[in-house]
């Protein structure tokens, strides 16, 4: 009898649970390892749009993203000066398809996609890897706390900042590519009651938002702004973040300001640029990465967990259609990477509709929103969609497809 490929995926987002359960049901013996101390809760809203749907409903957890789904029922953008520029159905604004896209808290996917998989794969919470090692028969890694496994293949999952990625490849600077915004997230007191909705104020290269999934105490604040350059010095300084931001919303109005007094007091806040991860290749021998760490696409497309999802459905299937791994990454890249392009596309050279840099692109972009009042819903775009998935390959209910490469067995 073949023995069970083994394989270690770094990272317990929404790609690493989503790529555990089809392994685990192609008959492989999973591992997932995570820095946090736990599955992370809570977040900001995240979309799961077009053939994303679809790997969640194979999955069987549609249904329970469907009640979890945040039925926002207006966005509202103002000027400056807070004074209303329109207010429109959500859907004009996000190219929805008919009705099928989800919006959903990341932490609700997140435990969606635990759940699947925690009675059948291994987690490794508060634990990382430290070091690996590629041989002819498999992966060496030394964790952070010092324990030593090998396994098969090693994929990683750990995001757009992704540890496993620099290990492989080298310095993200390689791979990243810079699309002119930075943004601010955290959670402040709802002080404007606001309800299943979200309000924006654009000054030309500055956006101000407050979003309420509900009718929560609390929403979620997002400050944007245009810059040509990142801003290295900040990304790894938390007291530099919010003084970066202060100083650019400085004079913004008293809604903005009251804003930013209170991202001063954030706990939870989250700072980082509007990029994208793009390579040449995802893989290198028996590590392969998935979502954010190979193809992030920006915050700028609202396909980032989308993008997770259907890459790990499709690394699954490439490694349960092939038993050399070789052969499988290199059919994942291949079946993959348009799609990747055209979603990554959406967003050219950080040009954005929502966040303008320019006092006539946002006076167009204004128009655009007027003329959407009376347009209560837009078409899909069609990267969302552009991929049609291979149905699940033969064994991924029962095993029997998922191999060890070459190599001897039992030699653990």
């Amino acid at each position: 009898m073949t023995a069970k490929r083994e394989v270690l995926i770094s990272g317990a987002g929404i790609s690493g649970p989503a790529l555990a359960y089809w392994l685990h049901r192609s008959g492989c013996a999973v591992t997932v390892v995570e820095k946090a101390g736990a599955l992370r809760d809570g977040g900001y809203p995240i979309d799961v749009r077009g053939t994303a749907t679809e790997v969640v409903r194979r999955m069987g957890i549609l249904p329970q993203l469907r009640d979890a789904h945040i039925d926002s029922r207006r966005f509202t953008f103002l000027d400056a000066d807070g004074g209303e520029v329109a207010s429109v159905s959500p859907r004009a604004v996000a190219g929805e398809a008919g009705g099928q896209d989800l919006e959903v808290r990341r932490g609700d996917l997140a435990a969606s996609l635990y759940a699947t998989v925690r009675d059948d794969v291994e987690f490794l919470f508060d634990d990382s890897v430290d070091t690996f090692d590629q041989t002819g028969q498999g992966v060496d890694v030394t964790f952070r706390s010092g324990r030593q496994r090998t396994f098969d293949l090693v994929v990683g999952a750990d995001g757009a900042h992704s540890q496993t990625r620099e290990s492989l490849f080298g310095p993200e600077e390689r791979f990243h590519r810079y699309l002119g915004h930075c943004f601010a997230l955290f959670t402040m007191p709802n002080i404007f009651g606001l309800s299943h909705e979200l309000m924006m104020w654009n000054a030309p290269g500055k956006a101000a938002a407050l979003y309420a999934v509900g009718d929560d105490d609390e929403v979620h604040a997002f400050l944007n702004f245009h810059r040509p350059e990142p801003p290295f010095d900040a990304l790894r300084d938390p007291d530099a973040q919010r003084d970066l931001v202060a100083t650019v919303f400085t004079n913004a109005g008293r809604e903005v300001s009251g804003m930013v007094g209170a991202m001063r007091d954030a706990e939870d806040l989250f700072f980082d640029t509007a990029g994208q991860i793009r390579m040449p290749h995802w893989s290198s021998g028996r590590v392969a990465l998935v979502g954010d760490a190979a193809y992030a696409p920006s915050f700028l497309t609202g396909q980032g967990s989308s993008l997770a999802l259907v890459g790990a459905y499709m690394l699954a299937h490439a490694l349960a259609a092939n038993r050399d791994h070789t052969a499988a990454f290199a059919a994942y890249e291949r079946d993959t990477r348009e799609f990747v392009a055209m979603n990554q596309a959406l967003v050219d050279n950080g040009a954005t509709t929502l966040f303008p840099t320019t006092a006539r692109a946002l006076e167009q972009r204004n128009t655009v929103l007027r003329g959407l009042v009376t347009l209560p819903s837009a078409t899909a775009r069609p990267a969302h969609s552009a991929l049609t998935l291979p149905a699940p390959p033969p064994g991924t209910t029962t095993g029997g497809r998922c191999h060890r490469g070459p190599g001897p067995s039992g030699r653990r």
